[in-house]
């Protein structure tokens, strides 16, 4: 129990625009790992297509990549699907 008690102090802590954040770079990275599966494409394909070194997507696909829009929208030319939408 103080353990589970000490968590959630850490993670009251953590301001709440960081908090967003990861959850975007994290939805980020999953989203594109789902495109990839669907897609039947590896990393090292994903690579190809954006001529970028498979280590980089493997660095993206952690989560913890902040993602440019610049980056966002070359991805989703690649793959040919939205990453993310904006609401109107």
């Amino acid at each position: 129990m103080v353990h589970n008690q000490l968590f959630r102090q850490c993670l009251a802590a953590i301001p709440e625009e960081q908090k967003a954040e990861f959850e975007l770079s994290f939805g980020i990275a999953e989203r594109i790992s789902e495109i990839l599966k669907m897609k039947n494409l590896t990393q090292k394909d994903f690579a190809n297509q954006l001529h970028k070194r498979e280590s980089e997507i493997s660095k993206w696909m952690t989560g913890r990549h902040n993602f440019t829009m610049q980056t966002i929208a070359k991805i989703e030319i690649a793959l040919g699907c939205k990453l993310i939408s904006i609401a109107h």
